[in-house]
């Protein structure tokens, strides 16, 4: 009824509407909330920033149409676009009519993120910001469209933190009529406007007459509209799709893997004549952590304090086996580091990880004082319901050379809870990039980094270690930043305070009448650029 009545001045015909499910449900349209990737997606229709990325993760100018760093790294000057408008919607109207964005804007926007009062989880990514005199962020607006933001220190992954959709780009006079509203009332600067919002059943976006991004001549977006529903059960969400229903479907689940892809991990030639899939590399890594605190309970008798039993479970299964018979090769095996596969300085033909090497396992094991695990306790390791059968897998394969392993199931969300209150000796995680590079890995493992303040989950703490991280933030050159990246990689895999299980894939399924679908390392869904055939 709302996209009949959005439409009706429209021929039946011309109209194009972008059909998607989001199973997990959407919180908040507040950027300030864009922690889950449903909200994620969603701000990112509706929403700009300064700098945006390309599919190659290549930051690209968006709201700021160029910038400057000075020479010490620290301070950032952004020349902000001039024809850059908020959202007219039908529940907000701004006193002046159109209401140009300029840099004022960006300023109340960031110091909002940091407001305590407003209790973003994203107020992190501007902890490298300098302060002023009076203790407020060095967010400063020279005039309507130059903006400098100074840092603490040289950060040079700032660029790329400002692309995250927290940085999003508000106006003042709707967060302040609405407050914590805002949530259901959003206003942006994106291809996308919002028109309504049923929590759980339906929330559609119309199309921005007056979005300022051209290409090829021709304004952005083509889709009229976007839809997105909010069915729960993953089989119901497949069956809509097949039968047409959803344009679009992202990742995998148990209940129709098989019946999707091959054995090998390519599409079913059933489903080609409809169906066309997107893959590539996604910035996450899944593991397996150890809490290194050596004040932990029992520490004394934990075997996972000594390294030799570390790096005997990192040896002790085939990771390649494993992604071939559970995940239908989806990902790639984590036999090389903590940073992931399409991110710099990822290379393949580096010596350090672990690969499957069961005598090797065997020779640290006896190193350790166990031999063929003789006097090593049992072994708990935390996991939640969507991993058990891999940590069931690695189990039995740690069992054939003299581990005793112990599966603990948890809530996914008591599990988040007890990692951040190192509580768990040996738990499953994972890290997906918050922002394209490196760094963002080897924070988990800075000393200053302690949970639950920070994402050091493992308590790692290696001086070395420490001295190369902060060494690689002072340095503006790209290519020494990415040696110190690889050191620190190859001193985490020969400590071990993880095991590296596998580098995630990005699955994008797509019907054949969408067009310019783009795929991304972030898995970032971004619509502007799609087009839609009516059948």
């Amino acid at each position: 009824m709302v996209l009949t009545s959005c439409f009706q001045q429209q021929n039946k015909e011309s109209r194009t509407v972008f059909r998607y499910n989001e199973s997990a449900g959407i919180t908040s349209l507040d950027p300030a909330f864009a922690k889950d990737q449903a909200n994620i997606w969603a701000c990112n229709q509706l929403y700009n920033g300064l700098v945006q990325l390309d599919d190659q993760l290549n930051i690209l100018p968006c709201l700021a149409s160029s910038w400057d760093i000075s020479e010490d790294g620290k301070t950032y000057t952004f020349y902000l676009r001039q024809d850059v408008y908020f959202h007219q919607t039908d529940f907000f109207t701004f006193p002046q009519g159109k209401r140009k964005m300029i840099a004022q804007d960006v300023v109340y926007s960031f110091n909002r993120i940091v407001d305590k009062k407003v209790a973003s989880p994203g107020a992190w990514i501007f902890h490298v910001v300098d302060t002023n005199v009076n203790g407020s962020y060095a967010f400063t607006a020279l005039n309507d469209s130059t903006l400098t933001i100074r840092l603490q220190s040289s950060f040079p992954p700032f660029l790329g933190l400002l692309s995250m959709q927290y940085c999003s780009v508000i106006p003042h006079e709707v967060v302040e009529k609405y407050g914590k509203d805002f949530r259901k009332y959003p206003v942006g600067t994106g291809p996308f406007v919002f028109k309504t919002w049923k929590e759980g059943l339906k929330l559609i976006l119309l199309k921005n007459p007056d979005y300022f991004e051209f290409e090829k001549g021709e304004r952005l977006p083509h889709l009229d509209a976007i839809s997105i529903s909010f069915i729960i059960d993953k089989q119901s969400v497949f069956m809509e799709f097949v039968k047409g229903n959803l344009d679009f479907m992202s990742g995998l689940d148990a209940s129709y893997k098989d019946e999707l892809l091959t054995k090998d991990g390519g599409l079913n030639p059933v489903y080609a004549p409809h169906i066309y899939m997107l893959t590539m590399p996604y910035l996450n890594t899944e593991y397996l952590g150890f809490l290194m605190d050596e004040n932990q309970k029992d520490a004394a008798t934990n075997p996972l304090l000594k390294k030799e039993v570390r790096q005997a479970l990192n040896y002790g299964f085939d990771r390649r086996k494993m992604l071939r018979f559970l995940r239908s090769n989806i990902g790639k095996p984590g036999v090389y580091g903590m940073i992931p596969y399409g991110l710099p300085p990822f290379d393949t033909t580096h010596t350090y990880g672990y690969d499957y090497n069961p005598d090797k396992a065997r020779t640290l094991l006896a190193k350790a004082g166990y031999p063929d695990g003789k006097g090593m306790p049992t072994i708990t390791v935390s996991v939640s319901e969507s991993y058990m059968d891999i940590v069931q897998y690695i189990a039995y394969e740690l069992q054939q050379i003299g581990f005793k392993i112990k599966i603990s199931k948890l809530q996914s969300g008591t599990q988040r809870q007890m990692i951040a209150k190192s509580e768990l000796p040996f738990f499953r995680g994972s890290w997906i990039a918050d922002y394209p590079d490196a760094e963002n890995y080897l924070s988990l493992f800075y000393s200053k980094n302690f949970c639950p303040m920070g994402p050091n989950y493992t308590h790692y703490k290696n001086q070395q270690f420490d001295n190369w991280y902060e060494q690689s933030q002072r340095t503006t050159n790209d290519s020494l930043r990415l040696e110190l990246y690889k050191k620190m990689d190859a001193l985490i895999m020969d400590d071990a305070p993880v095991i590296v299980l596998y580098y995630d894939q990005v699955l994008r399924f797509v019907r054949n009448n969408i067009e310019n679908m783009e795929n991304n390392a972030m898995n970032l869904l971004t619509l502007k650029r799609v087009k839609k055939k009516n059948m």
